[in-house]
């Protein structure tokens, strides 16, 4: 998919690393739901900070674009930066208490298991949310302040409205 996408509205997310369960919790409503963001002409595209075979166990069902940026050039573009306080702000830790997050967990896990390695874990990086116009302007931005500080559908939805 290029960026951004020639009609309606990109929807550009920078997350953490491949395995990150804070990010593939908050990811499983996009896919759910991705219908909702079809209809309205939202298109897709999440970007991490690993490596294609990283993502492959994690994004690689994906129903939108996924984007492996171990270098983190793109974040750089975009400004999106890393800090002590993506795990350790108090709201970081409450999805992953979540119910829904250990069925999560236990998935990476066994993606772990298989792959052998303990993979991309740098939980430094921040969240950010960008919505793209096919003009290329950047109509909406957010930067997080910790890993669980990412636009929702919901706010995805009500900002892509003209």
């Amino acid at each position: 998919m290029p960026l951004p996408a020639p009609e309606g509205i990109t929807h550009l997310q920078f997350r953490q690393f491949a395995s990150c369960p804070i990010c593939n919790l908050h990811l499983r409503t996009f896919v759910t739901r991705y219908a909702e963001l079809q209809a309205v002409g939202v298109h897709e595209i999440v970007v991490f900070h690993s490596t294609v075979e990283q993502m492959r166990p994690h994004q690689g069902a994906l129903p939108f674009s996924a984007i492996a940026d171990p270098e983190r050039i793109l974040y750089a573009e975009f400004g999106v930066g890393r800090s002590l306080l993506a795990v350790l702000h108090p709201r970081a830790w409450v999805a992953p208490l979540q119910p829904e997050a250990s069925r999560v967990r236990q998935r990476e896990r066994r993606a772990r298991r298989i792959r052998g390695s303990a993979g991309d874990n740098d939980e430094l990086g921040l969240p950010a949310d960008f919505l793209i116009g096919p003009d290329a302007v950047v109509r909406h931005a957010h930067y997080g302040r910790h890993a669980s500080d990412h636009w929702s559908l919901e706010q995805v939805l009500a900002l892509s409205q003209p």
